[in-house]
């Protein structure tokens, strides 16, 4: 119980480009894990963020994966997900977000709520998971904090109170006042240090002298507007998923992160149950199980492997213990499961609920697989959406014909994108969310299987999974669209529309046949 008392884990998510990866880099920071910070910018410092891994992150300043990290902070273990904030990546998102049990969302206080936030939002809306707001970049000139907490309120559809508040901001950003220790933090830009913390009463000449008459008076009028318009900060309202308390500051500036840190891991629930589609298994119940939620291959350029992300959901799991697969109805065993530190890992003997672990997958595991002490159990909610963008994907060397089909089999269970085979003339069709994938895709093929691909475009407008009771009306519906029908990888029948009328006529002509739009029915 102790063990599972002091886990957090969490997801950090956002739109690209509001700092989340740098928001992770200072939580490590703080927490021990690293000594210098990989400015992600700077020429002097040759180093990338270290949670982004691959090498065309680095290249590209942007997250294409999720990635892991865990730290000791206090008394307490914390486990973060860095996550992709580009939208093309989503589906990798929404997929971690059933593994954590709470979320800190960080919005840019120059832009404000952006779609992919929005998108996000309606994820936790929708499993209740508690949300923390950072509004981060502080430091450069942004808009008026009330207008951005009204934003946040009609966007997300959340009740928000302020736990800091900024004073003044850009150039002239002097700091922070912590209403949730009543402590005024003064800003001084620096990557490396940490800033300097003063109590000082409210009402006080000392406040006047710190950051001028002002500032000071804006200051004391701000507080009295805050607590005048936001009810007092409730925690059960929080971990209800009804309450959202907001931080200001600066990540890359290392200011304002330690408060939202330290309030984070004296607030945020500890792991909670987890919905299975027989009973809800409770974290403190003796018996392991746990899910896969996620598989990278390549994590290590040295060994051709991959790893299954399995989120421990109750019970303790031991090494070299026997597992029950449910899927496969195979008993396992793991010597060597390991924890994450980005990319750096390390083998460990046993982990407890809320945990995040790899276990090496040598093509046993499919997202979603559950493991178990042996009872019959299957943990719901990891879909995949049905892709929007449509490649035929064609092989540019023949002698590589094995690399190029390992290469796609890895890169599909991972789950960046989804392989159709059309039934008429046995073509390979790759589907994605964006069009970054594709990129990502060829890049990794080209890179990690030494194998080289060509996209051919495939005019499509979507796929949706066809299935029926009525098998005579199925059958009349394959022939009559032929060359639009394909098999995916379970072999399941996908209908392959080629516009959006051609997909009303057929759901208005076949009465009895259901469209499916995510993997999931």
């Amino acid at each position: 119980m102790n063990e599972i008392q002091r886990r957090r884990t969490f997801a950090i998510v956002s739109h690209p480009d509001a700092g989340k990866t740098t928001l992770t880099e200072k939580l490590l920071l703080f927490g021990g894990q690293i000594q210098v910070a990989g400015a992600v910018k700077s020429n002097k410092i040759k180093k990338t963020a270290t949670s982004d891994w691959m090498d065309i992150e680095k290249q590209r300043g942007i997250s294409v994966s999720t990635s892991v990290m865990e730290f000791d902070y206090h008394d307490y273990k914390v486990n973060i997900l860095d996550t992709p904030g580009h939208q093309d990546f989503a589906e990798d998102t929404f997929r971690t977000l059933t593994a954590v049990d709470s979320v800190i969302i960080v919005i840019d206080s120059a832009k404000g709520v952006e779609a992919q936030t929005r998108k996000l939002m309606t994820v936790c809306r929708m499993r209740k998971t508690p949300v923390i707001v950072f509004i981060n970049k502080m430091d450069r000139e942004g808009r008026d904090p009330f207008d951005l907490l009204d934003e946040v309120e009609e966007e997300l559809q959340i009740s928000v109170r302020p736990l800091s508040w900024p004073i003044n901001q850009g150039q002239r950003f002097k700091g922070v006042y912590n209403i949730y220790e009543q402590k005024l933090n003064l800003f001084t830009p620096s990557k490396q240090t940490v800033t300097e913390k003063v109590e000082v009463d409210i009402d006080s000449q000392e406040l006047d002298d710190r950051v001028g008459e002002s500032d000071a008076s804006k200051l004391r009028e701000d507080l009295e507007l805050v607590d005048g318009v936001y009810s007092p900060f409730n925690v059960d309202d929080y971990l209800a998923g009804e309450l959202a308390p907001v931080f200001f500051g600066s990540a890359l500036n290392n200011f304002g992160v330690q408060e939202l840190l330290d309030c984070f891991v004296e607030i945020a629930p500890s792991p909670r149950p987890t919905k299975a589609e027989e009973r809800l298994v409770e974290p403190e119940e003796p018996k392991f199980t746990g899910f896969i939620f996620k598989i990278t291959a390549n994590i290590d350029p040295n060994h051709r492997s991959c790893t299954a992300f399995c989120k421990v959901c109750s019970g303790k799991f031991q090494r070299n213990a026997p597992y029950l697969h449910v899927r496969q109805g195979k008993t396992l065993r793991f010597s060597s499961p390991t924890q994450f530190m980005a990319q750096r890992k390390s083998t460990i003997e046993e982990a407890y609920p809320g945990d995040i672990i790899g276990l090496p997958d040598n093509g046993i595991f499919k997202i979603g697989d559950t493991l178990t002490e042996g009872e019959q159990l299957h943990f719901r909610g990891l879909p995949s959406f049905s892709p929007e963008m449509f490649k035929y994907i064609e092989n540019a060397d023949p002698m590589k014909t094995k690399q190029l089909n390992k290469g796609i089999e890895q890169l599909m269970d991972e789950g960046v994108a989804q392989l159709f085979v059309n039934q008429f003339n046995n073509r390979k069709i790759i589907g994605t969310v964006g069009q970054l994938q594709f990129e990502v895709i060829q890049y990794r093929l080209e890179n990690e299987y030494n194998a080289t691909c060509r996209w051919e475009a495939a005019n499509l407008y979507k796929a949706c999974w066809i299935e029926s009771d009525d098998e005579e009306q199925l059958e009349n519906f394959k022939k009559r669209k032929y060359q639009y029908m394909a098999k995916d990888r379970e072999g399941r029948d996908v209908f392959l529309a080629d516009s959006g009328y051609v997909l009303q006529m057929a759901q208005h002509d076949f009465e009895h046949i259901r469209f499916h739009f995510t993997s999931e029915f």
